[in-house]
């Protein structure tokens, strides 16, 4: 392996790292799956190399948020830009059924507001549901954040990296 790709191995392994801490820094962690689905692919290409990372499709609506059609969220790009979240609610809810296994994995439990009975998971769920429909998912950023510091030092890493397999390599003539 190459100094250049030994490095992009290190730099996909340092976002992956890092993008999995702020999942659970951030408390959206609860039944693993996005966590695990976090994976990048370093593939030789005919201009040099290309890195990729992938996760579940719905990782992309945690790291940059959904609008809801009263409040607009944002985000922030890995250049360090607050943008629009390019996702919106318009016409439909979240579906209420995965709502109620989350609600049950939290162990949240809702009250009835005259008689202070507690209401049904489903119940719960559906109330969350016209909530995010309204005001939207907070973004986490959890991808884009440590993707911005990793490009930031890609560059000085990388010489720094060139250099040291330079001067291994005059040192082995």
């Amino acid at each position: 392996m190459n100094p250049i790709e030994k490095y992009l191995e290190s730099f996909g392994r340092y976002v992956v790292q890092q993008s999995r801490t702020n999942l659970t820094k951030g408390k959206k962690n609860v039944t693993k799956d996005l966590y695990n689905s976090i994976k990048f692919k370093v593939t030789p290409s005919d201009k040099g190399y290309n890195i990729s990372f992938s996760m579940d499709s719905y990782g992309e609506f945690v790291d940059k948020g959904v609008s809801g059609n009263k409040q607009i969220q944002e985000f922030t790009t890995f250049d360090g830009r607050k943008v629009a979240s390019p996702f919106k609610y318009t016409s439909e809810q979240p579906p209420a059924k995965p709502l109620a296994k989350w609600v049950s994995m939290r162990g949240i439990k809702g009250r009835d507001k005259k008689t202070g009975r507690y209401i049904t998971n489903m119940s719960l769920a559906f109330l969350i549901a016209k909530k995010i429909k309204r005001d939207g998912i907070k973004s986490l950023s959890f991808f884009q954040r440590p993707l911005g510091l990793g490009l930031n030092r890609l560059p000085n890493d990388m010489i720094l990296g060139l250099k040291e397999e330079i001067l291994n390599n005059l040192k082995n003539i």
